[in-house]
């Protein structure tokens, strides 16, 4: 518990108050007691011989719970315990830990930590990819390449910061600059990942409502909304944290009140991404039902044509079930990209209740593993890709005496937007562009 004259002071400030606190004399009731003593984080006052003092947790010390009470022991001699290992008063502070919480919060730290190891080999490989075959090259590759990048900074940073930071007490004790300056470039490139999958939606919801989009003017646009806004958000952020003593200790490791300068623009680019995706889906099914209506019908010369016809109207009346379940999972796989997974945990359990450590698990799950999914989907499952590759092997193979940067491929790019809906209701699984986005597919 804060007491009114520790409101506002720094550790250090603190301490200092706390020692010169403890060195005014107190009255003595008389009889055999320990004498009052600063341990280095708590004063202890003066305490009967035989009986245990009780005093609240340090608030400062990470990973403490100030609800909680350390506690020191006065021997019957009128002395106070030594701890047997150094021959020194000890403080016992054990009980300022939830243990069980500690346990759990390890494990999912652990979770994170895996995560963002596997997405950020997978990142770094989906980058190669895409910067290695100069055919990569349309607008929808472009946007592809810096969501990737972000997401790969991000999860480097984050494991720097789960290695180095976060069990690292003295590091948090000390609030060095260099920490502050991670936390800084953590959040920045986080904001930039959510605003990269929005420009993925908002480029994917453009090349469908308006019918000519000018290329060359599009990646500028992307570039100050992906790299520019979140710098502008977390400088925001920055100088209102640095303005309070409060969310200046430990690294900035806790969460501020001013989180609310990045996360009120994530969310909104979230929802944002929420509406393009349904209205991708309403207008391809506009156009499966426009397709359907328009199409030719089977050669009356076939004797079964009518048969054929009757049962396809009592299953799929007026759209053919198969194209539209192949458009509606082509649709559904642009969630990862979108990053509209992360509506799945919006709302966080209170600490302590028996739904936290599922969703703590399901969080980290989700936010860690989200690089290896849009890397599986959208670069090694991706048609494009998969064809360059097989294009590259195959002139390897003819020139095996050559070494494999020798192996040059020639490839031309054009930029296909009239195949769109064709595309979309093909799906993932019938052939080139694997990936979900299917607009402005580089044509190999």
């Amino acid at each position: 518990m804060i007491s009114p004259s520790e409101d506002g002071l720094s550790v250090d400030e603190v301490l200092t108050l706390r020692k010169r606190d403890c060195e005014i004399p107190e009255n003595h009731t008389g009889g055999l007691e320990c004498p009052r003593e600063f341990d280095g984080w708590t004063c202890i006052n003066t305490t009967a011989a035989g009986t245990v003092a009780h005093f609240p947790c340090p608030y400062f010390i990470f990973g403490f719970d100030p609800s909680r009470a350390g506690h020191r022991t006065c021997l019957e001699d009128g002395s106070w315990f030594r701890h047997p290992d150094s021959n020194k008063t000890w403080s016992n502070y054990t009980t300022c830990v939830d243990m069980e919480d500690l346990k759990m919060r390890n494990n999912v730290n652990l979770i994170y930590k895996t995560g963002y190891s596997v997405s950020l080999l997978a990142l770094t490989l989906s980058i190669f990819i895409f910067f290695y075959f100069r055919s990569l090259t349309c607008t929808r590759i472009q946007i592809h390449k810096n969501l990737f990048i972000s997401l790969a900074i991000n999860n480097l940073l984050w494991l720097i910061w789960y290695e180095t930071v976060v069990d690292n007490i003295p590091l948090l004790l000390a609030n060095e600059v260099g920490c502050q300056i991670l936390h800084v470039l953590l959040q920045y490139f986080m904001v930039a990942t959510y605003l990269w999958m929005f420009c993925e939606g908002l480029y994917l919801h453009t090349l469908l409502v308006i019918t000519f989009v000018t290329e060359s003017k599009v990646m500028p646009i992307l570039h100050l909304v992906g790299w520019g806004i979140p710098a502008l958000l977390v400088a925001i952020y920055t100088s209102l944290r640095a303005s309070s003593k409060d969310d200046t200790l430990h690294c900035w490791i806790h969460e501020s009140l001013y989180n609310w300068a990045l996360s009120g623009p994530v969310c909104l680019s979230m929802i944002a991404n929420f509406v393009f995706l349904i209205n991708i889906v309403r207008l391809l099914l506009t156009k499966l039902h426009s397709a359907a209506r328009t199409s030719p019908r089977s050669s009356f010369k076939d004797k079964n044509a009518s048969i054929r016809s009757k049962r396809s109207t009592i299953s799929t009346p007026g759209i053919p079930s198969g194209r539209t379940r192949k458009a509606v999972r082509a649709t559904l796989i642009l969630i990862p990209l979108l990053g509209l997974q992360y509506l799945l945990t919006p709302f966080r359990p209170d600490q302590g209740t028996q739904w936290e450590y599922v969703y703590q698990v399901v969080s980290a799950v989700v936010t860690s593993c989200q690089g290896l999914c849009v890397a599986l989907l959208f670069c090694f499952g991706n048609g494009e890709v998969v064809t360059a590759m097989k294009k590259k092997w195959r002139q390897c193979k003819l020139s095996k005496k050559k070494p494999w940067h020798s192996c040059s491929a020639v490839t031309s790019v054009s930029f296909s937007r009239s195949s769109y809906g064709h595309e979309m209701a093909a799906g993932p699984g019938d052939g080139p562009p694997m990936d979900g986005s299917v607009l402005g597919s580089c044509q190999l």
